[in-house]
């Protein structure tokens, strides 16, 4: 399809496949939705190279690149590559990629009509704020994250006097761009809350190519045994990025406290999938409970992912215990709900509200008692499993496509009146964002999961936890 006149889009973006990631995938879908749909859709980036700072000889020695994939255009420009460790380290790489991104993707990436600018941190901003005022182009400032409140709940960052600033140049972005785009409804009240303009703050759910992800999928001969489930074992998988978020030392504990389990004399496994700043921390914590039920597997490319989902008999997406999770949704759990896969969620808020719409089960974050007890009993139920993966897969087609959801955020940028329908038709009586379908149950409904019980007539779904976006 030709690109419609007066649809130019350039996307800014420190992070774009090849890399691995939730922001990877949703740009990257988005961005060929839109191709598709008749925009000229330009993704400005750098060279990849996370989350191991190591750059594909491919792309050695080169200042600037540009490709073409799925319909649209990526220009790349040099930066200062480093594993994701280290906060220094990695605040010198986005600052090198909002430098090199206006100096030489500046008058690479040619005029535009939106700019939108994607990344958890603030330095993007900065370059996209700039292209935008030079090319008298509208600014869309995307929000996957809500830094750095995130950062102070974590620890990360405990001076005041940084957090301050931080958060003034969060509001400052906000209150430059002339839409922001959130992916909760949790994100989009915080941000009013702190008294950005009610009608420009914007609800676009993260989602799932339902292509690609598919319960149709066949594992690749000799996976499971790779991951440590060569017979008739069960094996519980987590898959994706392994930072302090994920609080994947707990998911260890759940499985320490299962590495004596036997089913029918099939013993219970667990797979961590991925690489990120808490791996280190997380393979001495397994090395020091001496686990023989669980394996530490490398990260693995994009296109394998799809068939290492399909190796799991159950999936488990959990967060770490910190209120501010309550607004997060981590977007693996719909790539692993469209694969057709079981789910456990160790999480509360909305991402608990979703799956347990979904009809999967929910626990505590950080609850390893808990996980242990939702994975032994559904070990002993394949028949449960398979009801959960028949629902969650209806669930997300009904409600998280990625090429729908691409089509109502196309009208945001472009159509003022529906993106002003979208935003001030808020006092909705249901709450929700007009336009999307609501994929989650009221908050009363939803004190308790699904109704399914083991067999002593015990739910084996707790209550609904937190959760964020990974």
């Amino acid at each position: 399809m030709s690109p419609l006149p007066g649809r130019r889009v350039l996307v800014v973006t420190h992070y774009f496949p090849p890399e691995i990631g939730a922001p990877q995938a949703r740009l990257s879908e988005t961005a060929r939705a839109w191709a598709a749909d008749g925009l000229d859709v330009t993704v400005l980036t750098g060279m990849p190279n996370h989350p191991t700072g190591v750059i594909p000889p491919e792309y050695h020695g080169a200042w600037l690149r540009t490709e073409r994939v799925d319909g649209y255009r990526v220009v790349r420009t040099r930066l200062y590559a480093t594993p994701n460790e280290g906060v220094v380290r990695k605040t010198l790489s986005h600052l090198s990629f909002m430098v090199s991104s206006v100096l030489l993707g500046g008058w690479r990436t040619g005029p535009c009509d939106v700019v939108v600018v994607s990344s958890p941190t603030f330095f993007p901003l900065g370059s996209a704020w700039l292209l935008a005022r030079l090319r008298r182009a509208r600014l869309v400032v995307e929000v996957r994250d809500l830094w750095p409140a995130i950062f102070e709940q974590l620890g990360v960052i405990t001076d005041p006097r940084v957090l301050g600033l931080l958060e003034r140049l969060e509001l400052a972005a906000y209150r430059a761009a002339d839409a922001v785009v959130t992916v909760t409804e949790g994100f989009r009240d915080d941000i009013v809350r702190r008294g950005i303009a009610a009608d420009k703050v914007h609800v676009v759910r993260n989602g799932v190519d339902l292509d690609r992800f598919h319960p149709d999928t066949v594992a690749p001969v000799g996976l499971r045994a790779r991951l440590g489930a060569p017979g008739g074992e069960t094996l519980v998988l987590y898959i994706g990025a392994h930072g302090i978020s994920h609080g994947l030392t707990a998911v260890a504990d759940a499985a320490a406290l299962l590495d004596d389990a036997r089913l029918d004399d099939a013993r219970i496994r667990f797979a961590f999938v991925g690489e990120g700043a808490d791996k280190r921390r997380l393979a001495e914590h397994v090395r020091g409970l001496g686990l023989t039920n669980t394996v530490l597997h490398d990260g693995v490319p994009r296109e394998q992912v799809p068939g290492v989902i399909a190796a799991a008999d159950l999936c488990v997406v959990p967060l770490r215990d910190v209120p501010m999770f309550d607004t997060f949704i981590p977007s693996k759990m719909f790539e692993l709900l469209a694969a057709g896969r079981p789910v456990i969620g160790a999480v509360r808020g909305e991402a608990a509200r979703i799956l347990t719409a979904a009809g999967q089960v929910v626990v505590p974050p950080e609850d390893p008692a808990a996980l242990a007890a939702a994975v032994a009993h559904l070990a002993a139920d394949p028949e449960r499993r398979a009801r959960m993966g028949r629902a969650g897969r209806a669930h997300v087609e009904r409600h998280f496509d990625r090429d729908e959801l691409a089509r109502y955020y196309r009208r945001l940028l472009f159509d003022r009146a529906t993106a002003d329908r979208a935003t001030a038709g808020r006092a909705d009586s249901d709450g929700r964002t007009p336009g999307v379908p609501d994929p989650t149950v009221p908050a009363q409904r939803v004190a308790t999961p699904a109704p399914d019980h083991d067999p002593a007539g015990q739910q084996t779904a707790l209550t609904p936890g937190s959760e964020a976006l990974a």
